[in-house]
């Protein structure tokens, strides 16, 4: 456990990020498929580093602990590859659906059975051979189906074309998919309900370098925002960014945050006493990962807010509105949730010295790390920041918090 509190509420601080976990992710299996691709400033989140590690794994077994993308990514990929895999993970994970992914691929000629429970991990996977090129699947549960099929889409001699069914949720994790197949050379075309992947045209020997990533930097839009001021600098971003979580600089200008673009990086600035909303609302229906951000910037400057599109936390590393209404009501917030929406009521004054439990989640640890600004409190398990992020604390202690094993 570490023990949070600040002694300066004035933060001016210079923080690397590294490469972003869901582009690295995508160009991972992408490597796969064209080996002569060159992948540079990859992201160094355990995600990542499970990624790797399975794809180079010749044994039959591969048990990919807590990570979501590496599970529906590597599902779809050895689906298509002259090998028999069985892809199994945490506890958590193997309550995580996948039939939704694992249907689509059956339909296009994928052998894939359920070990255990149908419809979750872990699985048998066994050579299957590509029979179609046209494939129908609901867009309303996970964009990660869609950017899998997406992945070994590219690989298709015929190419592929993906129908999507209901609307359509993480829409910018789909385009950053796309994108990063048009930046290796694979054209493609994303209109209304229909994505089309056309087959490569030329040998794919590509040099991509990764931007970093927007849902680290998220954390510190929210130190800045709880500060009285800040100058922080962060690298290594683009103001042309792919990543739909690019969205933080516009809903940090509601808390007084504002974003300079510079060479390689930008730059947050807060400024003493901004003019701060009555109350705060966002549909998050494309931008899932920053719902605990938000939820805890609110509530550490006290503005209502109402934050809606967040079915898809149900089915993350742990259900994340059930845990952001049990933490959050910690600090004396009237917190209320349904199946898709997130209401919270700030207290006066926030309670002080809160244990923050984490459930394997990140994201839990990381969006409520700021709070240290506003009051005391201890996070459990600060470990599990390594999925993505695994040197946040050491980067969080340049804008002069101070932490203590506890």
């Amino acid at each position: 456990m570490i023990n949070l509190y600040s002694e300066n509420q004035h933060l001016k601080a210079e923080i690397k990020i590294s490469g972003s976990k869901s582009e690295t992710n995508r160009l991972l299996i992408l490597k796969a498929i064209f080996p002569d691709l060159i992948i540079k400033n990859k992201s160094d989140s355990d995600d990542s580093q499970v990624l790797i590690k399975a794809l180079a794994n010749k044994e039959k077994t591969i048990d990919i602990g807590h990570a979501g993308t590496a599970m529906r990514f590597l599902t779809a990929y050895f689906s298509f590859q002259n090998q028999e895999k069985i892809l199994t993970g945490s506890e958590r994970m193997q309550n995580r659906p996948i039939k939704i992914l694992v249907e689509a691929l059956q339909d296009l000629g994928a052998n894939i059975q359920y070990q255990k429970k149908e419809g979750f991990p872990p699985l048998w996977i066994k050579n299957g051979k590509i029979i179609q090129n046209k494939i129908e699947i609901q867009a309303d549960v996970s964009s990660q189906y869609i950017s899998a099929l997406i992945l070994i889409g590219s690989a298709f001699p015929q190419g592929l074309e993906i129908i999507l069914k209901g609307k359509v949720i993480s829409k910018p994790y789909i385009e950053m998919t796309l994108a990063l197949l048009t930046e290796i050379g694979i054209s493609n075309r994303f209109q209304k309900n229909k994505i089309q992947i056309f087959p490569a045209e030329n040998p794919i020997n590509k040099t991509i370098l990764v931007e970093s990533d927007w849902s680290s930097a998220s954390y510190f839009y929210s130190l800045a925002a709880l500060s009285k001021t800040a100058e922080i600098r962060l690298s290594y971003f683009k103001e042309n960014s792919i990543q739909g979580d690019k969205k933080v600089v516009d809903f940090y200008k509601y808390f007084g945050v504002e974003t300079s673009f510079e060479e390689n990086s930008i730059l947050l600035r807060k400024k003493e006493n901004p003019i701060l909303p009555k109350n705060f609302k966002a549909d998050l229906t494309d931008f899932p990962d920053l719902a605990q951000t938000l939820a805890v910037t609110c509530l550490g400057l006290k503005i209502p807010f109402k934050l809606s599109g967040l079915s898809t936390l149900r089915i993350k590393e742990t259900d994340r509105l059930q845990a952001l209404q049990t933490e959050l009501s910690k600090f004396g917030a009237a917190i209320k949730i349904d199946k898709n929406t997130l209401l919270g009521k700030p207290p006066a004054v926030l309670k002080e010295n809160i244990e923050i439990s984490t459930y394997q989640d990140h994201r839990m640890a990381m969006a409520f790390a700021p709070l240290a600004l506003k009051t005391s409190l201890k996070i459990k398990n600060p470990e599990v920041v390594s999925k993505s992020f695994p040197t946040f604390w050491e980067e969080l202690k340049k804008c002069q918090l101070k932490s203590a094993v506890v």
